[in-house]
């Protein structure tokens, strides 16, 4: 089974705003925030409040840029994500036990330091396109096929 998650980017100017993981599966790398959507929550509730839990702000001003599936043959749950840029929110990113926040220019952006998947599709969702993405990890978390396309 499949599970569902959402994944959002804050941008201001030129900066977007990437999170490390701290704990659990994708840890140690630089991210979007985001998880899992729970039982009776829509998609935009489950995305402001994961980025509530994992960074303390509220997304105010966000639209949806994408939808990214993430297969592990290995046996790993397979993940799907809604991709969410959120342009005004209130509150201040901070450091939580699951995320450190901080800003990055978006010329900048460290995709050596994020899954394999992020260089295919993040750039064309920051020049302002919508993708749909289909990605297969090994168990060592090398990606083995990537497919995206402007929706």
């Amino acid at each position: 089974m499949t599970k569902i998650c959402t994944l959002v980017f804050l941008l201001e100017g030129d900066n977007i705003l990437l999170a490390m993981k701290k704990r659990g599966f994708g840890s140690g790398r630089w991210n979007g925030v985001g998880g899992k959507i729970e039982a009776g929550e829509t998609v935009a509730q489950a995305m402001i409040r994961e980025t509530q839990e994992e960074i303390m702000v509220t997304p105010l001003e966000f639209s949806s840029v994408g939808y990214l599936e993430f297969a592990f043959p290995d046996g790993t749950t397979d993940m799907a994500a809604h991709v969410y840029i959120c342009t005004a929110w209130d509150g201040e990113p901070v450091e939580t036990e699951e995320m450190a926040p901080r800003w990055f220019k978006i010329s900048d952006i460290p995709y050596d330091r994020m899954w394999q998947d992020d260089q295919f599709w993040l750039p064309q969702v920051l020049n302002g396109k919508t993708v749909k993405g289909n990605f297969v990890f090994d168990k060592d978390d090398t990606m083995l096929s990537h497919e995206v396309q402007e929706v």
